[in-house]
């Protein structure tokens, strides 16, 4: 059987720099940073003393206030993100049979928030104090499953938990499960939020996190030679991924095609990449040959660029092993120079980004990058956007542990 053709027609986003599509793209476009000092906790202990916090976040526009007090916030943001790209895809739920649409939304770290405050309860008032509603708020599956109930989609559902690959991972299973004709509609990406005193210090003693405590605006700057550690974020990327037909058949407004999807392992370290970039390579690889295109037909890669010193080098590196000579002609940035890490959900929100890119013709740029480093040496798209044709985007995310996926996505 032929493959199906798929394609995104909905966008939800809750970020630090804007919730919904609209108010996201345009600060990444005009290079505004969501970053500021810890606000959640007290961080005057702490290495690091910043982060980026989705701000304005009210729940309550998409779901009821007992609803929100038996989800943990990565489940609100999943459900409210869903709920957002449902309204953009303009589906109307009683024409489409809901066996055939399925969620598949990764997590990082699942329901930190929830753990850190039962805990707490535990050890003041004893363990018959301890909510009932603890696990099902703290498993990372209860995010799909949540969707799953809110817009009543009876199709494929499950979880993706690969460290920060999880939304890029989440998005190339879900096209799978199009492609190959076990549903029309997925929701799909990644959702995260562990901004809490245990995982925002456990990511400072790794030393993973920029230092850069006094100024917190200009922290996260990958691919820049004084880059010291990733800014901590939080938040959601849907994107609601139908079969072309489905979508042509209800003229629906179509965002960009999912034409490839790449995954490979380091096998090499729990943090560390690769020094030689051989995963990410393979990785790329692998999506541009399911893609069925070549690496000159790429016009625009977002980077995982996390502003780490080791991520960058190495990225840039398997960038240039998947790409040859083509690799210092490609646009390539970093849209982490704006909304920080955002860890489980990264790769949602950054597919997300590439295909507003190639919808709109414009490359968000990487803010921050004032000192070129001889070891990434790539165009960059460096401190402003640019306008430019954008006819196949690729993206990056790459996670502890040696996970990699690759998403590519084209214009139509």
């Amino acid at each position: 059987m032929e493959a199906k053709r798929v394609v995104i027609t909905g966008i939800g986003i809750v970020s630090p720099v804007g919730n919904g599509k609209d108010d996201f793209w345009k600060a990444i476009c005009e290079g505004k940073s969501g970053a500021g000092f810890v606000s959640r906790f007290d961080a005057s202990k702490f290495s690091s003393k910043i982060d980026a916090e989705v701000k304005d976040f009210d729940p309550t526009a998409f779901i009821t206030a007992k609803e929100i007090r038996h989800m943990d916030k990565f489940v609100q943001f999943a459900v409210c993100a869903s709920i957002m790209a449902r309204a953009d895809s303009c589906l109307d739920f009683e024409k489409y049979d809901p066996t055939r649409a399925g969620a598949i939304i990764g997590s990082g770290i699942g329901g930190l928030h929830v753990i850190e405050e039962q805990q707490t309860r535990y050890l003041q008032k004893g363990p018959t104090r301890i909510s009932p509603f603890l696990i099902p708020m703290l498993i990372v599956n209860m995010a799909p499953g949540q969707v799953s109930i809110s817009l009543g989609l009876k199709g494929p559902n499950s979880c993706v938990a690969t460290a920060c690959a999880s939304g890029g991972h989440a998005i190339g299973d879900a096209f799978k499960i199009i492609q190959r004709a076990d549903a029309d509609i997925m929701f799909a990406g990644g959702t995260e939020s562990c901004l809490t005193p245990l995982g925002f210090g456990g990511f400072c003693s790794i030393k993973a996190l920029t230092t850069r405590n006094d100024s917190p605006l200009t922290a996260s700057r990958p691919f820049d030679r004084e880059r010291n550690g990733f800014l901590m974020g939080e938040g959601a990327g849907i994107v609601v991924l139908e079969e072309l037909e489905h979508a042509k058949k209800r003229n629906a407004n179509i965002y960009a095609e999912v034409i490839g999807y790449g995954m490979s392992s380091d096998a090499y370290h729990m943090t560390a990449p690769d020094p030689q970039g051989d995963g990410g390579a393979r990785c790329m690889s692998a999506a541009i040959k399911d893609a069925k295109i070549n690496p000159e037909d790429i016009s625009y890669i977002n980077a995982h660029g996390t502003s780490t010193l080791l991520n960058d080098k190495v990225e840039t590196l398997a960038i240039k092993k998947s790409c040859g000579v083509y690799a210092r002609k490609v646009a390539i940035s970093s849209t982490k120079s704006m909304t920080g890490h955002l860890l489980g959900a990264a790769g949602g929100v950054e597919i997300a980004a590439c295909a507003l890119s190639i919808k709109h013709g414009v490359i968000p740029p990487t803010i921050n990058y004032q000192n070129p480093d001889p070891d990434c040496d790539l165009d960059y798209v460096p401190n402003t956007a640019r306008e430019q044709e954008v006819n196949i985007a690729l993206s990056n995310s790459l996670g502890f542990g040696g996970h990699n996926a690759s998403i590519v996505l084209k214009k139509i």
